[in-house]
């Protein structure tokens, strides 16, 4: 599973005509069919009409930043520049034999997807592409040559469903009635599939196992097995080289394919422009499309188009110097954007100054930094992930993400331009051995420029192409944060709550930094009149690229989930936020206490919160008595410190302690609602309760579990759990 916040399902709207319905708010109340009633249905038959007329009386357009540059690291053709969206016409005119498909939600599958198409042309001469699947449509996929392979890398995203980029997909080759250009088979189709999931959850790797099912059910010819990555267990990375070594003798045996050493072709030409300089108005610094080099920002403002959001206020709301929690409220008003309580936002972060120096400077940059660069694909069908022309300290700066553990298999592809032969025979022990990897970059939390440079530190590693380090770092992503306030009390104005990650890592020299949470910090302490921000010994570039974000704004766009009130207020709700995950629960208790205001019925609100003491990180603590003032009776906070007592005592020990009032409320319909880390808390909780209930209504463990799964399944029970 991408790492990301990850939110529970719901069914399908209208057959699931739409995924996009799925992120809607559910509060629909129709007794007659009114205006209204009319207004939807003639919305649907304009849908139904968009939808089966796409690519032919209208063109599909889904990025904002469409022929502005090349989109993503995608390889596929789209409707950019005049491209198809028929991928066998697009590997045909490309000579291409194998396909790549991604669904991704926040890269990491994308990047698994561009090193399966690297390894593939390197080590057995394949012609390979990757493709985002939203670029493409499927219905000729029964006309790909028997002679080409497409492979399937898909995460699941939440609890079972597909990426925002694959539900079209997923929903058109999952149908009922599905059918292709000469039938409803694909007797033609040879593929490979590997899944990113997380075992926290009841459908783990969900999406890659129904794909698997329903092409093997349509006549597709699997190679191999599928490959399951578990980021749950925190084994993604090793999952993926252990499956991908079976899978490649199993197509070497199926094409008949001869291994060659591997031999690094660059898929990007990095081309410097003296002719340029870093002053220029063509020359990208790190503005994410044409509109915002151009100084006219504009919407829609989404995922590909960022909204550059004044900070409106920013608070510290922990009590304690050595730890920091930011409180902050974000403006989107005049903009498109728009959020419903329990929704995320997403910022997009930059690397610290700091990072973006030893990166440049441990690969011999460092005097290039401002030098201009073009960086263009090779292959027809490579595209470039940021806009350019622009900079190498950009590049570094607002596009990759040069912070992020690195990976066995990148470092391996690094030794043959190691400076040395000590670091070249390091490089390699480390892509080989994995027990060594973990005990010497994985635990330590190294990343790229830390790790060449513990290798050689007396040597630049100025033969590495940079165009490999575009290749093998992931693009930076947005982080995204549950909004910690109500879009009933203050819709124009997103409240965010974040711990900042300063972490003593055993064993190594340095401190690990949260790139996000420190970047909100140094953009808080420019707020509050520091000229020179400096969070932890890290410098940003707050002011953004040519002054843009002035120090007191922020890219942001926002992002719909299925973390949901019920639209009923009368339900009662229990609610389980240790630490941050406290955020949506501000929330969903900042609303209810507006909608006690006005005099609505309020159902039970029970809050259970848990943090280290109650003197230091006790988050919100004045305005829980506010709530509970306007709420009276129908709120209570139940509070875990573990650090008080001469015991740990966490949010699930609490929760058996109220087992019987838990239990009363689930029978009347209660909604049960988990929000922080997935790995432990939430696991631990969804145990808890399934012992509850089967204390409480004299069942057995089993049985219990069975119920807490029918909450679940029924939407009663709902998560928003990160890694």
């Amino acid at each position: 599973m991408d790492k990301s916040p990850v939110l529970l399902n719901t069914g399908f709207l209208l057959g699931r005509l739409s995924a996009r319905a799925k992120r809607d708010d559910s509060r629909v109340m129709a007794t007659q069919l009114d205006t209204l009633d009319i207004l939807v249905l003639a919305a649907l038959l304009l849908g139904t009409i968009a939808y089966f007329t796409k690519g032919s009386l209208w063109a599909v357009e889904r990025d904002a930043t469409a022929g502005i540059y090349g989109g993503s690291k995608a390889n596929g053709a789209a409707t950019k520049g005049g491209k198809t969206r028929d991928i066998v016409k697009t590997m045909e005119e490309s000579d291409k034999n194998m396909v790549i498909f991604y669904g991704s939600q926040t890269g990491t599958a994308e990047d698994y997807a561009s090193r399966l198409a690297k390894e593939g042309s390197a080590r057995f001469g394949l012609k390979t592409m990757i493709a985002n699947l939203e670029e493409f449509d499927y219905e000729n996929l029964d006309t790909l040559p028997e002679d080409k392979v497409a492979v399937f890398v898909m995460a699941t995203y939440g609890e079972g469903e597909p990426t925002d980029n694959s539900v079209d997909f997923y929903e058109f080759i999952m149908g009922d009635d599905v059918n292709f250009t000469e039938g409803d088979r694909l007797g033609n189709l040879k593929f490979i599939g590997f899944g990113l999931g997380n075992n926290t959850y009841e459908h783990f790797n969900a999406v890659i196992r129904r794909l698997t099912a329903t092409l093997l059910k349509l006549g597709a010819k699997q190679i191999g097995t599928i490959g399951e990555g578990d980021d749950g267990a925190g084994t993604m990375e090793e999952d993926f080289l252990a499956w991908k070594e079976p899978m490649w003798k199993a197509l070497q045996e199926e094409m008949g394919l001869e291994e060659r050493e591997a031999v690094y072709e660059p898929v990007f030409s990095i081309t410097e422009r003296t002719d340029l300089s870093a002053q220029d108005d063509t020359v990208y610094l790190g503005e994410p499309n044409k509109n915002h080099l151009e100084g006219a920002s504009k919407g829609p403002y989404g995922a590909s188009n960022p909204f550059i959001a004044p900070i409106k206020s920013s608070s510290e709301i922990f009590t304690v110097k050595d730890r920091n929690c930011l409180h902050m409220e974000i403006d989107i008003t005049g903009t498109n954007l728009s959020y419903t309580t329990g929704d995320h936002i997403a910022v997009w972060p930059t690397n610290a100054g700091r990072e973006v120096d030893r990166f440049l400077r441990v690969l011999g940059l460092e005097g290039k930094k401002d030098g201009v660069v073009d960086v263009t694909g090779i292959d027809s069908t490579a595209k470039v992930p940021f806009p350019t022309p622009t900079t190498y300290d950009a590049i570094a700066r607002y596009h990759l993400e040069i912070c992020a553990p690195v990976s066995r298999q990148f470092l391996a592809s690094l030794a043959a331009f190691a400076p040395t032969p000590a670091a070249k025979d390091e490089l390699t022990r480390l892509g080989s051995d994995k027990d060594y990897f973990q005990e010497t970059v994985l635990s330590r939390y190294l990343n790229i420029a830390q790790v060449l440079e513990l290798n050689a530190p007396s040597e630049v590693w100025s033969s590495v192409p940079f165009s490999l380090m575009i290749e093998g770092l992931n693009r930076i992503q947005p982080r995204y944060y549950s909004i910690s306030s109500s879009s009933l009390v203050q819709p124009k104005l997103i409240s965010i709550t974040c711990v900042v990650e300063s972490i003593k890592v055993p064993g190594a020299s340095h401190i690990l930094k949260g790139v996000a949470s420190n970047y909100l910090l140094a953009l808080k302490q420019k707020q509050h009149g520091d000229p020179e921000p400096d969070p932890h010994g890290l410098t940003y570039a707050i002011t953004g690229p040519r002054n843009k974000y002035d120090g007191i704004h922020l890219p942001v766009h926002t992002r719909a989930s299925n973390f949901r009130l019920p639209s009923d207020p009368s339900k009662p709700v229990i609610m389980i936020g240790p630490g941050t995950g406290v955020a949506p629960f501000r929330a969903f208790v900042q609303e209810r206490a507006a909608l006690a205001e006005k005099g609505e019925k309020i159902g039970k609100t029970l809050l259970f919160f848990g943090c280290r003491r109650a003197s230091e990180d006790f988050l919100y603590q004045e305005e829980w008595k506010e709530y509970a003032a306007k709420l009276g009776d129908s709120f209570s906070l139940i509070t875990a410190f573990s650090r008080d007592g001469p015991e740990k005592v966490y949010v699930q020990h609490r929760l058996k302690e109220h087992a019987k009032e838990v239990n009363e409320l689930l029978v009347q319909g209660g909604y049960f609602y988990v929000c922080g880390d997935a790995a432990h808390m939430a696991r631990e909780v969804n145990t808890s309760l399934g012992n509850i209930i089967a204390q409480e209504r004299g069942l057995t463990e089993t049985q219990g579990e069975e119920i807490v799964k029918r909450l679940r399944s029924s939407n009663l029970y709902q998560e928003d759990v990160w890694s």
